[in-house]
């Protein structure tokens, strides 16, 4: 019998508040397009996997890219994150990272196109909100996901710093769960990370990674006990990116994120 996600939501306990490392990266060796391989973290095809709500409401999708940015001296790898509510496109956003030789893999920041529509459905603005990238205005990159991850169980650590661009996600390693089943499909070892940010510490969710595969399943606006998600998604499917119409879009990755304006995203991180 399949056990339902918001059944497996550990709240014990709410989770300490000590304040989260911030990885050294001055002190990591990178080797110069090398591939994203951390088992909750692979980057390694063009799929594009496909996340929707358990209401049918919204869905979002993960395509690999390939090669982006050179952020700080390192090459990156980028994906796409985009977010649909009602079949609607509401976010377009590159993600960048890159994996050092010890095995942790780095968010560099992310370029963001968010959409604004009328009540009719109607585009009427895009901005840019919730961009940064690591080098812009003193921020810094953190991991999105650290080597060994499943003997880190309490590690609390800075996903993205940057300050001035109101960038402060951080995740800690929850639990391990043996088992993990979502209504597609069940996994094993599967890493249980809890998702918040200093610039809005009422925003709590839970992320579940499954080796070999990276995100299965989010839970968003926990309440203060880590319970009653509002919104919980699961991978669905994964399927050939159609088109290589998104060449198109990574000719403005090297615009810098200077200047942007930072607003709460879809989620703590888009990891």
């Amino acid at each position: 019998m399949k056990m339902p996600l918001i059944g497996l939501l550990l709240a014990a306990s709410v989770l300490a508040h000590a304040q989260p490392v911030l990885p050294d990266f001055n002190a990591a060796t990178f080797t110069p397009m090398a591939p994203v391989t951390n088992p909750y973290f692979p980057l390694l095809d063009g799929l594009t996997r496909i996340f929707e709500s358990t209401d049918g409401v919204e869905r979002f999708e993960f395509t690999v890219l390939g090669t982006g940015p050179t952020i700080l001296g390192v090459p990156t790898t980028v994906r796409r994150d985009r977010a649909f509510e009602e079949g609607l496109l509401v976010e377009d956003t590159f993600d960048f990272f890159a994996q050092d030789t010890a095995g942790n893999v780095w968010y560099f920041g992310e370029e963001v196109t968010n959409y604004e529509y009328d009540d009719e459905g109607k585009l009427v603005s895009t901005n840019t909100a919730s961009s940064w990238r690591a080098g812009v205005n003193d921020a810094k990159p953190g991991f999105i996901m650290p080597a060994d991850a499943a003997s880190k169980i309490g590690f609390h650590y800075y996903q993205e710093f940057a300050p001035d661009d109101e960038a402060l996600d951080e995740g800690t390693h929850h639990a391990l769960l043996a088992t993990f089943e979502t209504s597609v499909q069940g996994y094993g070892n599967v890493l249980q990370v809890f998702e918040t940010t200093a610039v809005e510490p009422d925003s709590r969710g839970f992320k579940y990674y499954a080796p070999g595969v990276g995100l299965v399943a989010e839970a968003e606006g926990l309440n203060p006990a880590l319970q009653n998600p509002e919104r919980t998604f699961e991978l669905v499917k994964a399927v050939p990116e159609p088109s290589a119409a998104w060449l198109m879009s990574l000719g403005a990755l090297a615009v810098g994120a200077a200047g942007v304006v930072r607003t709460r995203r879809r989620t703590a991180a888009q990891g």
